[in-house]
């Protein structure tokens, strides 16, 4: 399955001429109005911390033709698992039995568009009357659905079997009553009922406001004003990606990275992409990629695409509408059974981390054309997983952010998320309120962001003790724990992440690699996750010596950094040694 997606169908409104631009524009924004509102709507009705506090949800509106016209500002990553199940929701076979007061659900990567088991996704028709006029979506990620470790997430399964519950594309509402045998199905399937009850209700609620709010749109401005403002915006979009592309010098771009070893003694993962501009139109391709991996970071079709639409998107410009316009503008080719389109049964609950690499290698290429591209971010998810051995039984997963590439004008942003995940950190007071665990360290990595003309962001280091007597355990998925976010035009990689466990007798075990399942933690054993820091922009030795000074101030660089990799001298109170710093530069 390496062909592009269908095209647009033919019987999609086209773009009116006639339209009024300014209500094409009030719609427009209405519309994104209104996935704004069903996302807080969903994070304020559920019951786990990882939606209501974390954020890791979107939301979004398709048209009756199954095409994006508005996606919340969330994650990235998301789109792809709703817009996989909404297409196949508009498939011939199914959309002539699409009932109002339907409400769809599916997890599977391989049957329902999903990209990972614990995103569950849930689409509703809309209708008025008994004309379809769009889809209202929805996608969470669950604390757990089952699968060989608590959280459901662990980066070192083998097989899609081990990672929980598989949800095929099916009802779970029925003229607007939840089916009760689909949802008992669902949450004997989870460590973690009552939660998994709380928040699909929440999932199903909020899908219900973004279907009200759909149909008081079309009655205010008629159904088919409507239907040419959304054919107008997603037209809009496309041009404004052929415009971007079109500014760009002809030519094939190729880009090459790896993740991190699927297992010991094995050699890093490759992901190459060769990105061709012809014109207005663009096309990447990713032969050259490695074969799908041993461990879950295999990424899905409707992953990889997600994935090169953001990328695009962020890369050529950030203001296109966030909709499914321009979709249909790139072309995109993966070898079946590589990294980046497996084959079933091909594990993929980590494929996060190799969704990042993916981003990676499209800035890489597109950086060779547009040199405003900024260096390697962290680009690791860096996911941690603590669960309970004892009662009450609990499930904390999070994700730590690092590191921001520099950029030439600007250096990297510390502690962020970047790329395909965009969820919020969970508050140290949440995180104690709701499990008997310590956060006793939250702080930024000095020397982690990599030397440059402008620096790289810095990462994070957390350390978590477990406060139970039962003890706990964890699991976790990350990547650059051995290859570090490369620097860009002269600067310096960022340093790699790091997983080590401090024991109550003083030891120090580093855990091997970044993919790791049923750790025991003893009661007051200690969980350091470092993320990784990002690279630089530009030779360090033309950065400013007063923002290198403040930089040491900050305690975001060592004074012996500062000298080593900077060539500025300090003295003992901090005042740039002018004349030492001249002559270190100089002979180096």
């Amino acid at each position: 399955m390496s062909e592009t997606p269908a095209g647009t169908p033919a019987d999609a409104a086209a773009p009116t001429a006639a339209l009024d631009p300014i209500t094409v524009q009030v719609i427009a924004n209405v519309l994104l109005s209104i996935a704004d509102e069903v996302g807080l709507a969903l994070r304020r009705a559920s019951y786990s911390t990882n939606i209501k506090e974390r954020a890791d949800c979107s939301t979004a509106l398709f048209d009756r033709h199954g095409r994006l016209v508005a996606q919340a500002e969330h994650i990235p990553i998301h789109m792809g698992s709703m817009a996989g199940a909404v297409r196949r929701l508009t498939a011939p076979e199914r959309l002539a039995t699409l009932r109002p007061g339907d409400v769809y659900i599916t997890n599977d990567p391989y049957s329902g568009g999903g990209t990972h088991l614990p995103d569950i996704t849930m689409v509703a028709p809309v209708f008025t009357g008994d004309r379809l006029i769009g889809f209202t979506a929805n996608i969470a990620h669950h604390s757990d659905v089952g699968g060989h470790v608590p959280g459901s997430n662990s980066g070192d399964s083998t097989s899609i079997f081990m990672e929980g519950l598989r949800i095929p594309l099916v009802r779970f509402a029925t003229d607007g009553r939840v089916n009760q045998d689909i949802a008992d199905f669902v949450l004997l399937n989870s460590r973690l009922p009552e939660e998994r009850r709380g928040d699909l209700l929440a999932q199903t609620s909020a899908l219900r406001l973004g279907a009200d709010r759909f149909v008081e749109l079309t009655g205010k401005y008629g159904i088919d004003t409507v239907e040419a403002a959304c054919a107008e915006l997603l037209a809009h979009a496309e041009r404004r990606l052929r415009v971007a592309v079109g500014a760009l010098p002809d030519g094939t771009y190729t880009a090459l990275d790896h993740l991190d070893a699927d297992g010991p003694g094995r050699e890093p993962i490759a992901v190459a992409v060769a990105v061709t501009v012809a014109g207005e139109s663009i096309t990447l391709d990713f032969t050259g990629t490695g074969p799908e991996a041993v461990v879950a970071v295999n990424v899905v079709r409707s992953a990889l695409e997600a994935t090169v639409y953001y990328a695009l998107k962020a890369a050529l410009d950030p203001e296109i509408p966030a909709n499914g316009g321009f979709f249909d503008a790139v072309g995109i080719t993966a070898p079946l059974g590589c990294l980046v389109n497996p084959r079933e049964p091909a594990p993929v609950a980590a494929r996060t981390d190799a969704c990042q690499r993916v981003a990676d290698v499209v800035f890489a290429a597109l950086a060779q054309a547009v040199p405003e591209i900024p260096a390697g971010s962290h680009s690791s998810i860096t996911y941690v997983n603590f669960s309970g051995l004892g009662e009450p039984f609990y499930v904390y997963p999070e994700v730590i952010a690092g590191g921001s590439g520099a950029g030439p004008d600007l250096d990297g942003l510390d502690a962020v998320q970047v790329h395909v995940t965009n969820s919020s950190n969970l508050p140290v007071e949440a995180l104690e309120a709701e499990y008997p665990l310590l956060v006793e360290r939250y702080e930024l990595v000095r020397d982690s962001g990599g030397a440059g003309h402008r620096r790289g962001g810095l990462a994070v280091r957390r350390d978590v003790r477990v406060l139970s007597a039962e003890g706990a355990e964890f699991s976790a998925h990350a990547d650059r724990q051995s290859i570090g976010p490369h620097g860009s035009r002269g600067g310096a990689d960022g340093t790699p992440g790091r997983f080590t466990v401090l024991r109550t007798d003083g030891s120090r075990e580093i855990l091997p690699g970044g993919r790791v399942s049923g750790v025991r933690l003893g009661e007051g054993d200690v969980m350091r996750v470092d993320s990784p820091g990002a690279g630089g922009y530009g030779d360090p030795h033309t950065r400013d010596p007063e923002l290198v000074r403040l930089d040491v101030v900050d305690e975001r660089v060592s004074p012996e950094a500062a000298r080593d990799h900077y060539g500025v001298v300090l003295t003992a109170g901090h005042i740039v040694d002018r004349a030492a710093t001249d002559a270190l530069r100089t002979r180096d």
